[in-house]
C-alpha cells in the first residue's frame, strides 16, 4: 500500500518548531490516554526525543495529571539521568525510557502503561494471536518480556527490556502492562491505542471458548506490511488527535 507525501508525518527542519510539535503532540497522547481510561494513578510515562538535544527526552512530571497537563509542565531529562527543565520524574521513567532511546536511534516516542486489557493479557504471558486485520499489526512485530520482577527502577533492567524488545514496535510485560514505540509521538500512541484494544478482544475471545480459526502466516504478514508501517500507525493517528486538540485548544496551534 503505498500513500501520497502528504499523508505522511511532516519533517520538520527547525529543530526549535519540531520542539514545540513534539511537546504538544505528548501532551495531546496524555490526554487521549486519560479520555480512554489509559491511565492507573501515577503508573505510566511517555517520552518523546527532544528535537533540540537529541540526547535528552521529554517526560511527564512524576504525579501530573494526564487529563490537565500541558506543555509547559514537561519535564526534560538527559539519557544519564541529568534533569534539565521541570519537576521530578518516575525513577521508572527514566530506567526504561533511557535505555530504549539509546538502543533505538530511530525511535522519537516510547509509551508504556498499565492499561485494564494489557494488564490482564499480559498476565497470560502469551503474544496476541492473529485473531483479526487489525492484531495484524503486531504480527512477528512484538515480544514478551520474560523476567518481570516488579517495579523497574534498575537501569539495568531497563536495559534488559530494550534488549527484550530488539527491533520491534511493542512489548508486553508480564504481570505489568505493555510498551510501544514509533518514529513519531502520533505512531507510537497509536499503536498503544490498539495494542490495548487488541489485548481486549484476545480476552474476550478467550472467555468466550477460544478461537475457532486464526489468519494464517502469509496473510497476516501480508496485513502487517501494509497496516503496521510507521507511517500507517502515523495515518492512523490523525483522526482521534484531531479530536483531542479539538476538544483542547489549550494545547495550542500547530
Amino acid at each position: 500500500m503505498k500513500f501520497e507525501a502528504a499523508l505522511r508525518p511532516v519533517r520538520c527542519d527547525d529543530p526549535e518548531a519540531g520542539r514545540r510539535h513534539a511537546k504538544r503532540a505528548l501532551c495531546a497522547t496524555f490526554r487521549l490516554f486519560a479520555r480512554h481510561g489509559f491511565n492507573e494513578g501515577i503508573a505510566g510515562h511517555v517520552t518523546v526525543r527532544d528535537p533540540v538535544d537529541p540526547g535528552a527526552f521529554w517526560v511527564n512530571p512524576f504525579g501530573a495529571s494526564y487529563a490537565l497537563l500541558r506543555p509547559d509542565q514537561l519535564s526534560l531529562l538527559r539519557r544519564d539521568g541529568t534533569l534539565l527543565e521541570g519537576g521530578a520524574v518516575n525513577a521508572a521513567a527514566f530506567a526504561i525510557h533511557s535505555a530504549i532511546h539509546k538502543a533505538r536511534p530511530e525511535v522519537v516516542c516510547v509509551a508504556h502503561g498499565h492499561p485494564l486489557h494489557g494488564k490482564a493479557w499480559s498476565a497470560l504471558g502469551e503474544l496476541l494471536a492473529p485473531l483479526d486485520q487489525d492484531v495484524c499489526a503486531f504480527y512477528g512485530d512484538h515480544a514478551l518480556y520474560a523476567s518481570p520482577t516488579g517495579l523497574v527502577v534498575d537501569p539495568a533492567e531497563g536495559d534488559a527490556i530494550a534488549a527484550a524488545l530488539g527491533p520491534h514496535k511493542a512489548i508486553l510485560l508480564p504481570n505489568h502492562g505493555f510498551l510501544t514505540v514509533g518514529r513519531s509521538v502520533e505512531e507510537a500512541a497509536w499503536w498503544f491505542y490498539l495494542m490495548e484494544r487488541s489485548c481486549q478482544v484476545q480476552l474476550m475471545v478467550r472467555a468466550a471458548g477460544g478461537a475457532r480459526t486464526q489468519i494464517a502466516d502469509p496473510e497476516a504478514r501480508a496485513i502487517a506490511s501494509q497496516i503496521g508501517t510507521p507511517e500507517f500507525g502515523w495515518f492512523q493517528a490523525q483522526p482521534i488527535f484531531e479530536e483531542v486538540y479539538s476538544a483542547f485548544p489549550e494545547l495550542g496551534a500547530a
